[in-house]
């Protein structure tokens, strides 16, 4: 039976409701500087407004050694009524210091496994699929080394693998070492951010592969996100691939939380949702948030 697989225990993938397909509930990196998202109440009070606009599920992309708060997400889920997927893996090299580099050093993937099937650390929380990273227009030696990790972490359980793209780009490189060298199946593979690089052709070639594409996120500074993402939502509809496309928020900042002034997880559904409703229809867009997301996290575990 297919099931994602929650932080309170497997389920199927229609209990999901409306999700959030990529986003952090907690994230802190050395990248960030004082911006890190530490704060239960803060998490708490950001999901109660989640859930007002009708959120049901939200799929926390923050890996390995990044803050993830594991202990907490339970009672958090519980008192929410949002379902939460946890995240293993790793993010690009730039995000960790020495210290974590070298516990991890040779065992990455056997760490994947663990916390894919006995839980992260102490918590008995389990991760429900992988997340690394590529890197601008390419994937240098540590990126590749993290994949590599990945697929065997796949192989192992089943589990997806969700690959955070810098600013967009290099999803072909991704794909082709994923899914070609690594021999994971494209309909296992969710690629983040292809918002942050609306090049129309490379998302159509990704999508015929049956892999998932991620529109996550609102505009930032230098990226074509919101103005953009109709458009490119448009075009992939048409093309027929409606059924590969989900919708995530990823907020990574204190700042950028609804309870702090920014527009956090309730955006996706009070703003994004609706304006994409205009460019491809209601019922597209119910299913960005719904099956899709169901589908893509969904896993016969091995």
């Amino acid at each position: 039976m297919t099931t994602v697989r929650t932080v309170l225990g497997d389920v199927p993938p229609e209990r999901l409701g409306v999700c959030d397909a990529h986003d952090h509930l907690f994230f802190g990196s050395a990248l960030l500087p004082g911006q890190e998202l530490r704060s239960v109440p803060a998490a708490r009070a950001e999901l109660a407004a989640f859930r007002a606009e009708g959120g049901g599920a939200v799929v926390q992309w923050t890996p390995y050694g990044l803050g993830r708060r594991a202990a907490d997400l339970p009672s958090l889920s519980r008192e929410s009524g949002v379902h939460f997927v946890a995240a293993t893996g790793l993010h690009q090299d730039a995000h960790y210091d020495e210290a974590t580099r070298a516990g991890l050093r040779g065992r990455p993937a056997e760490v994947f496994v663990a916390e894919l099937t006995e839980g992260i650390g102490t918590s008995g929380v389990r991760a429900g699929f992988v997340k690394v990273a590529g890197g601008f227009h390419g994937l240098d030696a540590y990126a590749r080394r993290t994949m590599t990790a990945a697929a065997e972490a796949h192989h192992a359980t089943g589990a997806p693998i969700a690959v955070h793209l810098e600013l967009g780009t290099g999803a072909l490189d991704v794909l082709d070492l994923l899914c070609g060298a690594l021999g994971v199946p494209p309909h296992r593979v969710v690629l983040g951010h292809l918002n942050r690089s609306p090049d129309g052709v490379v998302h159509r070639q990704a999508a015929a592969t049956g892999c998932y594409l991620a529109f996550d996120g609102p505009s930032r500074a230098h990226h074509a996100t919101d103005w953009r993402m109709p458009e490119a939502v448009h075009a992939l509809v048409e093309a027929g691939f409606g059924d590969r496309l989900l919708l995530g928020g990823d907020t990574t900042t204190a700042g950028a939380r609804s309870v702090d002034g920014g527009p956090g997880m309730p955006y996706l559904l009070r703003r994004v949702a609706p304006r994409l409703a205009v460019a491809v229809g209601e019922q597209v867009v119910r299913r960005m948030l719904t099956e899709n997301p169901g589908r893509a996290f969904g896993v016969r575990w091995k």
